[in-house]
Parts: structure tokens; sequence; C-alpha cells
């Protein structure tokens, strides 16, 4: 089955085909053709994920699902969240969009003294899925589902580790004393936030391909 991850990251390309196996073909956007900047105006998770998927949905007609991903931090009120990708351009605006390195700078700074450094990373995916016709129906209408994956974990003090990516080197999962960047990826694709939420995903798309 063929599948649009309405993305160019190849980080989570990777994750996610590794995740999905060989049963799916999932296209980025390069792949169908998609070279636009795809709005991502939603004040939740949840916003964002579905605004990409029927973006591509409506121009393409294909089937696609899209993500949001947001890192929560307990004692700043579950921020960055939604802004996780640009939280240093937003507190400083000479500062560059999606900076993994100015984000964490920022991150650590604003969490500087606090003890409470309880967080979790959460990702909201977005799928839209033309049915098969039916004999009552030969256009039938898309399908919009959501999958919710979340990991619970602390904000460590310092960055360790050198795989991931985002704020994989200062966040160490609950039940773990590595963090994300330390632990590697086939470790981390079977504990992360967007692995359980793709787990989710890939049940559904299973069970519609039987």
């Amino acid at each position: 089955m063929k599948i649009v991850f309405a993305t160019n990251n190849k980080h989570k390309l990777d994750e996610i085909r590794h995740i999905l196996g060989g049963e799916f073909e999932v296209l980025s956007l390069n792949d169908i053709g998609c070279h636009d900047d795809i709005p991502e105006t939603g004040t939740t998770l949840e916003e964002n994920a579905r605004q990409k998927a029927e973006y591509i949905y409506n121009k393409y007609h294909l089937n696609v699902f899209a993500d949001d991903t947001g890192l929560e931090v307990e004692a700043l009120g579950g921020k960055p969240g939604v802004y996780s990708a640009r939280y240093a351009a937003i507190k400083n605006p000479t500062a560059e969009s999606h900076d993994s390195e100015a984000n964490m700078s920022t991150l650590l700074s604003e969490l500087k003294g606090t003890d409470n450094r309880k967080a979790r990373f959460r990702t909201v995916i977005a799928l839209i899925l033309t049915p098969n016709p039916s004999p009552l129906t030969s256009h039938p209408s898309p399908l919009t589902s959501i999958y919710e994956g979340i990991v619970n974990g602390t904000i460590i003090n310092e960055r360790r580790g050198g795989e991931g990516f985002g704020y994989d080197p200062i966040f160490q999962p609950e039940g773990y004393d590595k963090t994300f960047a330390e632990l590697g990826n086939d470790i981390k694709n079977t504990i992360s936030h967007r692995a359980r939420a793709v787990t989710k995903l890939a049940e559904y798309l299973t069970q519609s391909i039987q």
C-alpha cells in the first residue's frame, strides 16, 4: 500500500519507514513532487497535523498522514509544546527556526535552577484515507482519524549522546538512565512517542487492507 507521509524530514521518514516495515510504501513530499510551504497555523498539535494532511489530500487526492510533535515541560506550563521546533526563534527573533541547538539552549536556560524537570514528548498523527468503493457508494468520502503517542521523562541539565534529533540529547525517557540520543534509534523506535502513535496508525492501516 502506498501512502504519503507529509514531510521531507529524513529523520522522521527513516523512523516511520522502520516502524511500518515492508507492508507500506511510505512516500515523502519530494516523492510526490510537492515543494509547497504547507501551512502550520494551528494552536495545537492536533490542528497542525490535520491541517497538513488535509492540504495534501485536497491537492493530490492521495492517502496521507501528517504528524506534529511537541515537547511539553511541566514547569513551563506545557511549553514549548506546539512551538517546539521554533522555540528559540519565538524567544529571540534573530534565531533561526528549526535550530535544534538553539532550541535546546533556550529550554535549558529557562529551566536553570528549576528542580521540576518533568516533561513528555507527544506526537499526534492525522490520517486521511479514501475507503474502498462499495456497491452503495462509488465515491466514498475520505475518512480522517487521529492517533496519539506519549512518552514521559525528564529534561537533564546537559546534552548527552550523538544520535537522534531535536531535543533528544536532553530528554531522558522514564525507566531509562540514558537520553534518546544515547539509546540509539533501534531502542528509541520501540519506545518513543512517535513509535507509539505510529503503532496505532499501523494497526489501523493493516486492518484496512485486509
